[in-house]
């Protein structure tokens, strides 16, 4: 891994924290993710699943976690099982965590290699009544591949057909999506990471570069500040392109005159940065492209008070699109009849503004968290309002990331990196 050694204090509070909420006499297990293949001998770079990393810190392929707070030996309550490592696969592969490197990275004092795991983990069920499984449940999730977790689940509930079930999910979630100061601090990196490359992308862009020399530039700066690279993949989309929600060709020439809508974020240590800035190609905002950037801009501000404790993401979407249909009457795109005739159910601000305004963030970029539950201190989520006018050949889209407090404004994560329209002009220009 490119990160610095995290610590490991932040795993033992989350599996404290997850134990704390299982039933009495129960197990849970959680897998790592495979490595998926491409064809011939080659695969896909290995990402860890996000769980078991949450849990333990580990960020290696074929590696378990159990946990069975209620088990007879004290020393099988945490549980680690990793590959066995030896000097031949130190010289073809890197090295593998030993049980010491375990023990360092994850504070769990109990590791086995793999080949044991049968045994004990036979002897542990036969301790317990309930298995936790480990579904994804995310609301975003479509997830088609069959995962080294659904092959588990598979084969443990044929071979323990009197175990009850239950879902790990369900304590994930809220446990997730309430951020450790240690997670913000990691998350605080991702950002400033961010931060380097849209600096040095300020200094790049002119007439004439390609969306994927902007890309480039980025990826430069991130793996020189200790990121494994892009946390989702980025979109750079120029003119037109940034009326695709989803633009990922990123191989469009920019052209003078032209907006560029670039949506990229670091990753550092598995965890997120999600930003969105609109930057003229030229140096220079037109008149008209500056008063819709301002439009988005004030929308974003005033949403970002918005998320404070107590706040329902439902009622909170409502009132951002109240917001919008404001700034989109004074843009001339509404009129008030668009407004009084509008569909409730698909209101008229979404024909210039058709996406949701924020989501939680973390390990996922879309990460864990409980839409219908209030919002907490410590939760983190992107504000990312846009306008969209294919008409008028641009899109402009700006997103932060910030940290719901206990009182008062959010904090954004993202306060350094430059976006008032006059400012992103005066470093393009200097």
């Amino acid at each position: 891994m490119k990160y610095q050694p995290i610590n490991r204090d932040l795993f033992t509070k989350n599996r404290k924290d997850f134990m704390a909420m299982m039933e009495p006499k129960s197990i849970a297990v959680f897998n790592s993710n495979d490595i998926y293949p491409i064809g011939a001998d080659s695969t896909l770079p290995f990402e860890q699943a996000r769980d078991i990393f949450y849990l333990s810190g580990v960020d290696q392929e074929e590696s378990i976690l159990v946990l069975c707070p209620d088990a007879a030996d004290e020393k099988h309550r945490e549980v680690l099982f990793v590959r066995e490592t030896n000097a031949h696969i130190a010289v073809w592969e890197g090295e593998k965590l030993t049980k010491e490197k375990a023990l360092e990275t994850s504070g769990i004092k109990t590791t086995y290699w793999l080949k044991e795991f049968d045994k004990i983990f036979f002897e542990l069920m036969t301790q317990s009544e309930t298995i936790y499984f480990n579904t994804n449940e995310h609301y975003r999730q479509a997830v088609e591949t069959e995962t080294r977790e659904d092959r588990f689940i598979k084969k443990t509930k044929a071979q323990y057909p009197a175990h009850r079930w239950a879902k790990s999910n369900p304590i994930l979630q809220r446990l997730r999506a309430v951020k450790n100061p240690i997670e913000i601090d990691l998350m605080q990196q991702a950002c400033n990471i961010t931060e380097r490359g849209f600096r040095r992308v300020l200094d790049f862009v002119k007439p004439g570069v390609w969306e994927f020399e902007i890309e480039a530039e980025y990826m430069h700066e991130f793996l020189r500040n200790r990121s494994r690279g892009f946390a989702y993949t980025p979109i750079i989309a120029s003119g037109n392109n940034a009326n695709v929600l989803h633009y990922i060709e990123n191989n469009q020439q920019c052209q003078a005159g032209d907006l560029i809508l670039m949506d990229v974020g670091a990753e550092y240590a598995n965890y997120s940065s999600d930003m969105s800035r609109t930057i003229p190609v030229s140096g220079r905002f037109t008149d008209r492209q500056k008063e819709v950037y301002k439009a988005v801009n004030h929308v974003k501000e005033e949403a970002t008070k918005m998320l404070i404790p107590g706040t329902l993401w439902k009622e909170y979407h409502v009132e951002v699109g109240k917001l919008m249909t404001a700034e989109l009457l004074k843009l001339g795109l509404l009129d008030k009849a668009d407004v009084t005739n509008e569909d409730p159910d698909w209101p008229a601000y979404k024909k210039y503004f058709m996406h949701g305004t924020s989501h939680h963030i973390g390990l996922d970029t879309h990460d864990y968290g409980i839409l219908w539950e209030p919002m907490k201190a410590n939760m983190v989520f992107t504000v990312e309002p846009g306008i969209y006018i294919p008409e008028e050949g641009f899109g402009i889209r700006l997103e932060d990331d910030v940290v719901i407090q206990e009182t008062g404004e959010p904090f954004n994560l993202m306060r350094n990196i430059p976006i008032e329209a006059e400012e992103i002009e005066s470093i393009m220009n200097a």
